[in-house]
């Protein structure tokens, strides 16, 4: 009987750990996107082109595209346009493009132009870092934003000088990929864990079949596949599906300095301090309470639990009193709920951090 509650009750313990697919942790090192990016120029604009006066290059650009169509603009001609303007065209070139293959890009504009809508972009080739054409571009320019003017008001929402054509663009050339040519995969974690790389190794040697895994860093996951495994895509498609149990994660506060936003995990832990800012104290006290059974022989067991107190005082305002763990999203909730400011906020975790009683790492960005 005290086997099968045992059985029971790591069942249960099983069931409620958080667990994570192996794809959802990491990523195959080498497969990846590509940037591209092109210039061109958006025509059938409804008179909201660029003006041409005080954006040269988007009349330049007009007159090259004549000339190779075998149309000559004479000399000094001042083209006064209104709709056309010039863009540049940006894309993502997925991991392993196969040639004809269609893709998403993004039109921006790059001149003074009041709106794309309404606008197809011409023919635009897109390049790598390398400077060759992987890509060309071309289509009807989708914008999500809106607006109207009348009797010189004006409303708008959203952004009117970008758009997105959905598959405006063809894979012209194909990228060479070495997936497949060797004996290992690298498994590259989406956050720097050493014990959550050792981890994903243990759980892909714990099934046989498939390679020795061995954590090289914090970053990294090497597998060795089996000699007689050429299959590597059915390989890998089956340790991606493997699932690891989630370690903590670091205790960390992140402040944003130019929207005064502080965002935390759960992770993050407060240890005995008294701080005060301004006209604002805050008072954190941990003690230690021993609870013991109520009758002698009854087999229960003494436990000491840590009891926690926060008091907050502003001159001026009332008295708080929270009685909980101490958790840092106790004595943010504390703090908002006495008005103070995000930039006071951001002094008070400083301050903790500083004194040793802030168990987190406090980044700024």
């Amino acid at each position: 009987m005290c086997k099968f509650l045992v059985g029971i009750a790591l069942v249960l313990v099983a069931g409620f750990a958080q667990a994570d697919r192996i794809r959802d942790l990491t990523s195959v090192q080498g497969v990846r996107e590509n940037s591209l990016i092109g210039y061109g120029l958006v025509v059938g604009l409804d008179g909201t082109g660029d003006q041409t006066t005080q954006t040269p290059f988007t009349t330049q650009t007009l007159n090259n595209m004549l000339s190779q169509l075998g149309i000559t603009v004479p000399t000094g001609t001042n083209m006064q346009l209104k709709n056309v303007a010039a863009v540049m065209v940006t894309a993502q070139y997925p991991a392993f493009g196969r040639q004809g293959q269609n893709i998403d890009v993004v039109v921006s504009s790059m001149g003074n132009a009041k709106s794309l809508r309404g606008g197809t972009l011409l023919m635009t080739p897109l390049k790598g870092v390398d400077s060759q054409v992987y890509a060309l571009a071309q289509g009807n320019i989708l914008v999500g934003g809106a607006g109207a003017a009348a009797g010189g008001s004006s409303v708008q929402v959203n952004q009117l000088n970008g758009g997105r054509i959905t598959n405006g663009a063809i894979i012209e050339r194909e990228l060479p990929t070495q997936f497949g040519s060797g004996n290992t995969i690298n498994l590259q974690l989406n956050q720097d864990d050493f014990g959550m790389a050792q981890q994903i190794a243990d759980t892909i040697n714990r099934r046989s079949g498939y390679g020795n895994a061995t954590a090289l860093d914090s970053r990294t996951v090497q597998i060795r596949t089996p000699s007689g495994n050429s299959n590597q895509v059915r390989l890998l498609a089956d340790i991606q599906n493997m699932e690891v149990n989630v370690t903590p994660q670091e205790a960390k506060v992140i402040i944003n300095s130019r929207t005064g936003s502080v965002v935390m995990n759960r992770e993050v832990t407060l240890d005995t301090c008294a701080v005060a800012q301004g006209n604002l104290s805050v008072t954190v006290n941990r003690q230690a309470q021993v609870s013991q059974p109520d009758t002698p022989f009854a087999g229960g067991q003494t436990v000491v639990t840590p009891q926690t107190q926060i008091d907050l005082r502003q001159s001026g305002g009332a008295l708080q009193s929270i009685r909980s763990s101490a958790s840092l999203n106790n004595v943010v909730r504390a703090l908002n709920a006495l008005g103070a400011s995000p930039i006071e906020l951001m002094s008070i975790l400083q301050s903790m951090q500083s004194a040793g009683c802030l168990r987190a790492k406090v980044e700024i960005i």
